[in-house]
């Protein structure tokens, strides 16, 4: 989780403050959940499937 010069990823480092958070409120738990959704959704949205180089799709 580190970078060529040793600090830490700033985008791993934000995720693990937010994911530490407690809900102060049903509400909030909410919206806590709600990003965690978020997140997950978008990180498979930016996996590309993988290509099969024998059977090319036309």
């Amino acid at each position: 989780m580190s970078d060529s010069n040793g600090s830490a990823d700033k985008n791993l480092s934000n995720v693990v403050e937010s994911l530490e958070q407690n809900p102060v409120n049903s509400h909030h738990a909410q919206q806590l959940q709600q990003d965690k959704n978020d997140r997950r959704h978008q990180d498979a949205l930016n996996h590309d499937n993988p290509v099969d180089l024998e059977h090319p799709q036309t």
